[in-house]
């Protein structure tokens, strides 16, 4: 893949391609075209050489982003932010979604990367990352930051959302708790589950684990077996917004209504969230905001700005919530 294909595909000429990914692209090629020619690129999948500011600099002006699923709703919206940040910032991002930590170990280590960013790693891959190159960790254990000056952790702080969830839950009268989540042994599932049973003192919790993330037919069961129980819960908390649709789904099947005989509250607001009905009370997590504050901590570990804070959570709001039924 050439520059010369990004052209023909954008509908410019080499030289503008070429002057998009270059120092001058601000000063003498519109906004507009900036954005056609750049989201071109990265439909083909073309990676420009390095800027000339970046030659100067002695770097290649790549940054690898890694995330768990790039299918995924959050994901894709981490993503987004990071391509965004990334453009304003003279860096093209670099996606990997594969779960097969010593694949990305060999991308690594065979491609010119100014930093790796990490986002919700896994235990496997946190095993086995390569040295030499700065690394970012998003939704990721803090004290992975310890272990060197080239490592940054961009904190997302779960456990204030799970609080605001169960405030919001507890404020409404529900006490019968149910708890849908992933039994999946990484950081990202383990600080959930913690900041869950941390907030649920004097409640009633009944929890369903799903054993594989993506697989709605099985979370689906899981979610039937919850609500089919003697005791059944009269809100569920989900570990995210698709675990969500799948009480959604299993509540239609036992002839339950939402929420007038249960509520339902998700993690992370991606669009389903607001497309349900009745739309789905969750917890924003700033997936944009957060693939930005990847690229700002690539930028303070090269030298080129300051540390980013910890990304918060907004409680929001809709008509999956109600005073129990029962």
């Amino acid at each position: 893949m050439t520059g010369h294909d990004v052209a023909r595909a954008a509908g410019v000429s080499q030289a503008t391609v070429s002057l998009v990914f270059s120092d001058a692209a601000a000063t003498r090629v519109s906004e507009q075209t900036r954005a056609r020619v750049r989201a071109v690129a990265r439909q083909l999948g073309y990676l420009p050489q390095a800027s000339g500011r970046q030659l100067r600099l002695g770097r290649s002006g790549l940054v690898l982003l890694a995330v768990p699923d790039i299918r995924a709703p959050y994901f894709s919206r981490v993503l987004a932010g990071a391509h965004e940040a990334a453009e304003a910032g003279d860096l093209t991002v670099v996606a990997s979604s594969s779960w097969d930590a010593d694949k990305l170990v060999r991308i690594a280590t065979n491609t010119q990367f100014d930093a790796l960013i990490f986002c919700s790693p896994t235990d496997q891959q946190l095993e086995r990352l390569p040295s030499g190159v700065p690394l970012v960790f998003l939704d990721a254990d803090p004290d992975l930051a310890s272990a060197g000056p080239d490592r940054l952790v961009v904190e997302l702080d779960v456990a204030d959302g799970m609080r605001r969830l169960l405030s919001h839950l507890r404020d409404l009268g529900h006490r019968r708790i149910g708890r849908l989540r992933y039994a999946i042994d990484d950081y990202t599932f383990r600080a959930r589950q913690a900041a869950f049973a941390a907030a649920t003192d004097g409640l009633r919790v009944s929890e369903r684990p799903v054993r594989q993330a993506g697989d709605l037919d099985l979370a689906r069961g899981c979610a039937r077996d919850l609500l089919a129980s003697p005791q059944r819960p009269t809100a569920v908390v989900c570990d995210d917004d698709v675990l969500a649709v799948a009480v959604y789904h299993a509540a239609d099947q036992l002839g339950l209504g939402v929420p007038t005989d249960l509520s339902v509250v998700g993690m992370d607001d991606v669009d389903a969230a607001q497309i349900l009905r009745p739309g789905l009370t969750t917890v924003d997590l700033g997936a944009e905001s957060l693939g930005r504050k990847g690229i700002e901590a690539v930028g303070a570990l090269l030298g080129d700005g300051r540390q980013p804070t910890a990304q918060g959570a907004e409680l929001i709001i809709r008509e999956s919530t109600g005073r129990p039924g029962r």
